[in-house]
């Protein structure tokens, strides 16, 4: 008969430990972007400022996201990448001209920056 009370004593006291364990849902701020919406507006930014920087855009590949383009002499390739944690991440790279090139991927990349709200 005594176990059987402290066997019910037992279970009592297993089953209001169990009460007071609750599980919220995690936060999600408020207009928190969807991964797609996350690219499109990736994506529109980088066509933005490569045209913005007077790149004519000779390629898009939204699919493979890829941009490509020429200034002038130099070509210009931007990539919008989906990573595995619903982050987008941005390349551009130019090639030929030497410190042109460089000024140009840096004038492409602070126009992306402002486009972004950065």
């Amino acid at each position: 008969m005594k176990t059987t009370i402290a066997r019910f004593i037992a279970t009592l006291g297993v089953l209001a430990a169990l009460a007071g364990c609750v599980v919220y849902d995690p936060y999600y701020p408020h207009g928190y972007p969807s991964p797609t919406a996350s690219f499109d507006r990736s994506w529109n930014a980088a066509v933005g400022a490569l045209q913005g920087e007077g790149v004519v855009i000779t390629q898009q590949d939204r699919g493979a996201g890829v941009i490509a383009g020429k200034f002038g002499g130099t070509s210009v390739t931007a990539r919008v990448l989906a990573q595995a944690d619903g982050r987008v991440r941005v390349e551009f790279n130019t090639s030929g001209g030497g410190s042109q090139s460089q000024e140009l991927s840096d004038r492409i990349s602070r126009a992306y920056d402002y486009r972004m709200g950065r």
